[in-house]
């Protein structure tokens, strides 16, 4: 497997983070600190626990009402390579992957040019959710994101 990643924890079912029934991985880490965030615990990149990753994806496989899985955070374009590793599993398994980002699209593929893995876990993504959480923005009524500059992008539809 990669590199090891650091993790905040899981939600083994989660129906708020995607479609369908999904396992939430939330890592550990991030730049952003967006005012009014959701999981301010995930924001120290040296919190957190390093992730038994044959452990998780026993308990995704194991799990038949599964839909998909979610990569949120902590930001987790911070840990792209063990998260290929992991979301290479996830697709074999034939579930979808959803992955939020306080980055934008434009952003993760300009960070792509330097780190080839961000590139990786977008084109094993199925749905993004992009761009930070701004507070201002904030509306409950949005489907799987707290602020309205958020987007949620399809990125089969999308080529990539």
């Amino acid at each position: 497997m990669a590199s090891d990643l650091r993790i905040s924890g899981v939600e083994p079912e989660s129906i708020v983070d995607g479609p369908g029934f999904r396992y939430v991985i939330f890592t550990q880490g991030c730049p952003h600190h967006c005012p009014g965030c959701h999981n301010p615990q995930t924001h120290d990149f040296a919190g957190g626990k390093v992730a038994d990753i044959p452990a998780i994806l026993a308990e995704i496989q194991s799990d038949p009402l599964l839909q998909g899985v979610t990569f949120s955070g902590g930001e987790p374009f911070c840990q792209p390579a063990p998260l290929c590793a992991i979301a290479r599993a996830v697709k074999g398994m034939g579930k979808d992957l959803v992955v939020y980002s306080g980055y934008t699209l434009e952003q993760l593929l300009e960070r792509g040019k330097e780190d080839p893995a961000v590139l990786e876990l977008l084109r094993l993504c199925d749905t993004l959710i992009d761009g930070p959480y701004i507070e201002a923005q904030r509306d409950l009524t949005l489907r799987y994101r707290g602020s309205a500059n958020q987007r949620v992008i399809d990125l089969r539809a999308a080529g990539l």
